[in-house]
């Protein structure tokens, strides 16, 4: 697996996109929850892609079975906080709806990464070279 491999992955795409749409959400919150619900939002958001590269990178299958299930946890924590948001009704209710979904997304497609790299575990191969499901 190429070093850049990581990138042509759809979920880390998505990951990307679900990053930058939890900045956006953020930015409409009032200013007094900058440095709170807004700052866990965020860390959550950058934690899926950033785990996802360096899972990837590590070069085993193992590893990156590791780090895939700790984007999975974050993504749970994310969906967690944006509901709570939601409940709070911090920001606009059609972009947290539209954020939720894609975090949802996100979330089934690191579910089928992580089956993936474990039945690859259980059967001694490596990664794999091919991302087209992910």
């Amino acid at each position: 697996m190429s070093a850049s491999h990581f990138r042509e992955l759809e979920v880390r795409q998505l990951a990307m996109d679900l990053a930058q749409a939890v900045y956006r959400t953020c930015a409409q919150f009032p200013r007094e929850e900058r440095y709170g619900l807004a700052a866990q939002l965020q860390r959550a958001a950058v934690s899926i892609p950033s785990n996802l590269a360096e899972g990837n990178a590590r070069g085993s299958t193992r590893d990156y079975a590791r780090f895939v299930a700790m984007a999975r946890g974050s993504c749970a924590e994310l969906q967690t906080q944006l509901l709570l948001a939601e409940r709070l009704e911090l920001g606009v209710d059609p972009d947290l709806a539209a954020t939720l979904a894609l975090c949802e997304r996100v979330s089934q497609m690191l579910a089928r990464l992580q089956q993936s790299l474990q039945r690859r575990i259980e059967s001694g191969s490596r990664i794999a070279e091919t991302p087209e499901d992910y």
